[in-house]
C-alpha cells in the first residue's frame, strides 16, 4: 500500500460524496427535462450584485485602519443591508423578469434569491441545456445523480447588471475536506485517556496541547473561555453531536450541553457518512469548541454543491449570529473561477461563484465577523491534490495531468484569513514492515517547519520506493500555499517582504477523464508574474505525523478514536476558536473583523517577531515542495505561527 493511501470505509447513505481520483466517470443519462425528474421543480440561487461594491471595499479598509474615524465601527446586518444591498425595487425587477420564464423567486437573504421552476423553464431563462448524469457505486459508495449544463449560461439582458452569479445549474459534488491522515505507518503509541497536564504524544494531540504550543494558557488563566461569543462552522457533511461532547469531556472540559445549534441549508447534507466527509465536520466542531469551551456553536451545513456553498455563506453571514466563522472545504481556485457555475451576461462580463462569495465575505468583515479557511493540504500544487494526479501529462493517458503551482479556494479570497500548516519539532517513528515490529525508521525534526512531506524522502527509500515520491505517496502533501492568479494582492500585503508574484510557465493540461468527471476544461495557461494574493496568512501545526486525535462515529465501524489526523482543516477551526477567545478578552462587541489587517499590521510594525512578547513566530525551515520557510512572510507558512496571548496583547494596544 502506498504511503497516504489509507483505507477508507464508505457508507450507504444519501449524502453526497466528495470527489477523488477513484470516482468513476459519470454516465450521461440525457436531457434532464426529458427524464422522469423533468416534471419535478428544481431551484437555483441568484446572487445579487452589490451596487456599490467599491464603496464597501473602501469601508472595509477604513474599518481596519487605526486612526481612521471608521476604525472598528462595524455595521449590523440591517445597517449593511440598508446601505449596500440591492433595493426592494431592484429585487422586484429581477423577480418579475424570472417570472416571464415561469420561475418563482423569493428573497432568501439581503443579497440572494431562490428561483424555482421546471428544468425546461430554467433552461429557457439562462440559455442552457441541462443533462442528468449518474456516477455508479464504487467501493462502499452508493451511486448518485446530478445535473449540469452543456455550456455556460447567459443572464437575461434586462437583469444582467443586477446579478453576480447563478448557482445550482450544476449540482455535482465540488468541494473536498482539507484533512489528511498520516502516511502509512507512523508508529502509534498505546492509546490512552488524553492528558490535560503532561501533554500527549504526536498523533494523539488535543486542544490542550494546542493551547500549550501556541500560548493560549494565559488567556484561560484570566478566565477567558469564549463566553458570550458564538462561533460558526460552515460545512457540507453532517456529524454526530455526541462525538464532540464526548471529546470535550475526555479532555477535561466542562461545557454547556446545549451549546451546539444546527442550521440545515438547502435541506441539509443528509445523514452522517464517511464518504461525504463527516469526520471533517466533527473535527471542526471539536477543535473550535474545545479551544473556546465557553462559546456557543452554530453549524451551518448543506449538501456538497456549489449552490449550497453559496447558500451556506449567505445564511451564516446574513444572520450575523456568529462573530467568527470557519470553513475547511475547498478546491483549486481556477476550477471555481472558470467552471463552478459561471454565467456570462450579454456584455461578455463573466460573473460567478467566486465573485458572489467575495461580496459576502466583504459583508462579513464590515459586520465585524472574522472568517477563516483551510489553505489546503496539497503543498504548492493544489490543483494536482484536488485531481489526485501529479503528472506528467500524456495525450495518450486520459487520467494524466501536468504539474502546476496553484492555491486553494476560498482561502485565496482577499477577504478571508487563510490557515496554513507546519510540522512540530520532535521525534517521529515509522514502521518498516507490515507487522510494525522493530527496527523503526526515525525522523527527527529539530525546529518547527513548513509542513511538507519531502522530509520523508529517506523513509521512502527505506521502504523500497527509491526516489519515487509519487509512488510512495508523499509528493505534494503539505501546507497549501502560493500565489493566487484569481485574486489580486490585497492592500494589507503591500510592503511585506517575502510576498511573491506568480511563477511563469504554469500550464494546466489534463486528460479527458477530468473534463468528463470534474466538468473542468483540459487546458489553461495561467498568468505569469501576476501580483496576486499570497496564501496562507498564518499557520499552526497541521502535519498528521505530529497530529491530532478526533472522536468520531464512523458510518462503517461505529464510534472510534482516530489518531494521526491532520491537515489545514485543523487550522481553520483552531483560528475560529482562538478568535472567540480574543473577542471575549478584548470586549470586542460585534467581533474583530477581518484578522488579516491586524496580522500584517504587527508584522509590518517591526515588533512582530522580536522579544518575549512577539505575537508572531517566523517559520524559517522546511518547505511545501516549492516555497521555503524564511524569517518573515513566505508562501509556505505565511507570517508564521501565532503566539495567541501576545497577539491578544497587541490587539489590546491598537
Amino acid at each position: 500500500m502506498m504511503l497516504g493511501a489509507m483505507p477508507c470505509a464508505m457508507a450507504q447513505y444519501a449524502a453526497l460524496p466528495y470527489p477523488n481520483a477513484a470516482t468513476p466517470e459519470p454516465i450521461d443519462l440525457g436531457e434532464t427535462k426529458s427524464l422522469s425528474g423533468g416534471a419535478a421543480p428544481m431551484s437555483v440561487t441568484i446572487a445579487l450584485a452589490l451596487p456599490n461594491i467599491g464603496e464597501a471595499e473602501t469601508l472595509l479598509k477604513s474599518l481596519n485602519t487605526p486612526g481612521d474615524p471608521q476604525f472598528h465601527k462595524y455595521l449590523s446586518a440591517d445597517q449593511f443591508a440598508a446601505r449596500f444591498a440591492p433595493t426592494n425595487a431592484e429585487v422586484a425587477k429581477v423577480i418579475a423578469s424570472l417570472a416571464k420564464y415561469g420561475l418563482t423567486a423569493e428573497r432568501t437573504s439581503a443579497t440572494t434569491l431562490k428561483a424555482t421552476g421546471l428544468p425546461a423553464n430554467v433552461e429557457r431563462a439562462f440559455g442552457v441545456t441541462l443533462h442528468s448524469y449518474e456516477v455508479l457505486g464504487h467501493g462502499n459508495v452508493t451511486a448518485y445523480r446530478y445535473h449540469a449544463p452543456l455550456s455556460r449560461a447567459t443572464i437575461p439582458a434586462e437583469i444582467s447588471a443586477s446579478v453576480a452569479a447563478v448557482a445550482g445549474l450544476d449540482s455535482r459534488p465540488s468541494f473536498r475536506p482539507r484533512l489528511t491522515a498520516a502516511p502509512r505507518a507512523a508508529v502509534k503509541p498505546p492509546l490512552k485517556a488524553p492528558s490535560t497536564t503532561s501533554g500527549n504524544p504526536f498523533g494523539e494531540l488535543t486542544v490542550s496541547d494546542f493551547a500549550k504550543s501556541y500560548d493560549v494558557q494565559p488567556l484561560y488563566s484570566r478566565g477567558v473561555s469564549g463566553s458570550g461569543r458564538t462561533l460558526g462552522i460552515m460545512t457540507f457533511a453532517s456529524f454526530t453531536p455526541s462525538d464532540a461532547y464526548t471529546y470535550w469531556s475526555a479532555v477535561g472540559l466542562n461545557v454547556r450541553k446545549d451549546r451546539i445549534k444546527i442550521v440545515n441549508v438547502d435541506g441539509g447534507p443528509g445523514a452522517p457518512s464517511d464518504d461525504s466527509g463527516s469526520d471533517e465536520t466533527t473535527l471542526d466542531v471539536e477543535q473550535s469548541g474545545g479551544i473556546a469551551p465557553g462559546a456557543k456553536i452554530i453549524v451551518y451545513q448543506g449538501p456538497n454543491t456549489n449552490q449550497a456553498f453559496l447558500d451556506v455563506f449567505a445564511a451564516a453571514i446574513d444572520s450575523d449570529q456568529a462573530e467568527s466563522l470557519s470553513i475547511s472545504w475547498g478546491s483549486w481556485e481556477w476550477f471555481d473561477n472558470l467552471e463552478n457555475s459561471p454565467v456570462t451576461d450579454p456584455s461578455g462580463r463573466t460573473v460567478g461563484l467566486t465573485q458572489a462569495v467575495h461580496q459576502l465575505l466583504v459583508r462579513a468583515a464590515i459586520q465585524g465577523q472574522s472568517v477563516f479557511a483551510a489553505a489546503g493540504d496539497g503543498g504548492a500544487y493544489d490543483a494536482n491534490d484536488s485531481l489526485g494526479c501529479y503528472g506528467p501529462y500524456s495525450p495518450k493517458v486520459p487520467t494524466s495531468c501536468s504539474l502546476v503551482l496553484s492555491v486553494d479556494y476560498p482561502a485565496s479570497d482577499t477577504a478571508i484569513t487563510a490557515g496554513g500548516g507546519t510540522t512540530l519539532p520532535g521525534l517521529q517513528s515509522y514502521c518498516l514492515n507490515s507487522a510494525c515490529t522493530p527496527p523503526y525508521y526515525d525522523v527527527y525534526i529539530a525546529r518547527e517547519r513548513v509542513w511538507g512531506w519531502d522530509y520523508l524522502d529517506g523513509l521512502c527509500e527505506a521502504l523500497g520506493y527509491g526516489s519515487d515520491t509519487v509512488g510512495c505517496g508523499i509528493f505534494g502533501v503539505g501546507g497549501g500555499g502560493g500565489v493566487s492568479v484569481l485574486f489580486p494582492k490585497p492592500d494589507y500585503q503591500y510592503g511585506i517582504d517575502g510576498v511573491q508574484l506568480s511563477q511563469p510557465h504554469q500550464v494546466y493540461i489534463a486528460g479527458e477523464y477530468y473534463l468528463e468527471n470534474y466538468g473542468v476544461g483540459i487546458f489553461y495557461k495561467l498568468p505569469s508574474y501576476y501580483a496576486g494574493r499570497n496564501v496562507p496568512d498564518i499557520s499552526f501545526n497541521a502535519d498528521p505525523d505530529t497530529g491530532y486525535s478526533i472522536y468520531y462515529t464512523s458510518s462503517a465501524s461505529g464510534f472510534e478514536v482516530e489518531t494521526f489526523i491532520g491537515g489545514t482543516s485543523f487550522v481553520a477551526p483552531q483560528l475560529n476558536g482562538v478568535t472567540a477567545l480574543l473577542g471575549q478578552y478584548l470586549h470586542a462587541g460585534p467581533g474583530i473583523g477581518l484578522l488579516n489587517y491586524a496580522l500584517y499590521g504587527v508584522a509590518a510594525g517591526g515588533q512582530g517577531y522580536q522579544g518575549h512578547s512577539a505575537p508572531l513566530h517566523a517559520i524559517a525551515y522546511g518547505d511545501n515542495w516549492f516555497y521555503h520557510g524564511s524569517n518573515g512572510y513566505n508562501p509556505g507558512a505565511g507570517l508564521g505561527t501565532l503566539d495567541v496571548f501576545n497577539f491578544a496583547q497587541a490587539l489590546r494596544d491598537e
